[in-house]
């Protein structure tokens, strides 16, 4: 598997505003804009060989603004690489949350450590946002150890994806903490893989 450098996409207005944006297809605001140029300066110098996006707006977009500084670099987008879906909780804060789902979201901790099985209405679990990473893996493992390959994503799919990748169990995604247009790198082995750079944002000072 090749080396990896992950990126979460950069701020949008439901970011700011601390709502859950879901599969729900959000921009980035101009602050996210200004994020997606720093972060392609940051990687302007990066061999970058292909680049994943989610296909949701707000990623792509930060995947095109990296994209510009590589030439002709190919974007594949992937829905499998989307957030999970909160249902009937997109849109929401957690404060709004945990008024209509008590008994999912009692507080913040109960909600960060929730079964990776629990769901809110008509959204998706942990364990169904892993199964739907693991998919994507399999695309990974196509990819020759001497490449770089660029992720732009979400908080929800890299998080589990890196749980993924460190072979670690999916209770676990809350403890990796990724901001806006943050940049992680990790090189793969057959053997497990390693973080050489985690959620970094020094590019944003």
């Amino acid at each position: 598997m090749a080396r990896l450098i992950l990126v979460r996409h950069g701020e949008t207005e439901w970011n700011r505003s601390l709502r859950y944006q879901g599969h729900s297809d959000i921009h980035l605001n101009d602050n996210g804009t200004e994020q997606a140029a720093m972060v392609s300066d940051r990687l302007a110098s990066e061999r970058i060989d292909v680049i994943y996006s989610s296909d949701l707006s707000r990623s792509h977009e930060t995947a095109r603004s990296i994209a510009s500084m590589h030439g002709m670099v190919e974007i594949r987008q992937s829905p499998l690489l989307r957030e999970m879906n909160f249902g009937q909780a997109e849109g929401m804060t957690f404060d709004e949350i945990k008024e209509r789902y008590p008994r999912i979201a009692g507080d913040l901790q109960a909600w960060r450590t929730r079964s990776p099985e629990t769901r809110i209405p008509d959204g998706e679990s942990i364990a169904e946002l892993g199964a739907r990473v693991a998919q994507f893996t399999e695309e990974l493992k196509g990819h020759e150890p001497e490449e770089t390959v660029l992720v732009v994503a979400h908080g929800g799919s890299l998080q589990v994806l890196i749980c993924l990748l460190l072979g670690i169990g999916l209770e676990h995604w809350w403890q990796v903490r990724l901001s806006n247009a943050s940049i992680t790198i990790m090189e793969t082995s057959p053997y497990g893989a390693a973080f050489i750079v985690l959620n970094d944002t020094c590019h944003l000072q």
